[in-house]
């Protein structure tokens, strides 16, 4: 999928979770897996985000007799990267380094986090 990306709300995230857990998927569905996880969902406001989700590009839908089936246009390691450097960008200026070490100084890293980033960094060296 080389769709471009919209930008998404954080309750489009939750609409698009739901349908990247398994598609082409009914509005019905998608309602069901959000009531699972948050039961205050509202099926009016899921159909509210579903339909500004297709008018972003980030849906798409078929008709089967009288149900619309959605499925994304857009893959969650597209929006994840999207949203990335969009946080990136207006936060730290797009400056990489100090974004790093706000999140390296400012969580609780576990050791195991922590070899994990050392792992990560020993990688990315090894590959330039």
């Amino acid at each position: 999928m080389s769709h471009p990306v919209p930008r998404i709300s954080e309750t489009e995230w939750e609409v698009l979770r739901a349908i990247w857990i398994g598609h082409p998927v009914s509005a019905a569905e998608i309602i069901s897996r959000l009531s699972a996880t948050d039961p205050s969902w509202h099926p009016k406001t899921a159909r509210t985000l579903i339909a500004r989700l297709v008018e972003k590009g980030a849906l798409t839908y078929d008709v089967d007799g009288r149900t619309f089936l959605y499925r994304p246009l857009v893959t969650e390691e597209q929006c994840v990267a999207q949203a990335s450097n969009s946080f990136l960008d207006r936060v730290f200026g797009g400056a990489l380094k100090p974004m790093l070490a706000h999140f390296v100084e400012h969580r609780n890293l576990s050791p195991a986090d922590l070899r994990e980033l050392e792992d990560l960094l020993a990688r990315k060296k090894r590959r330039r």
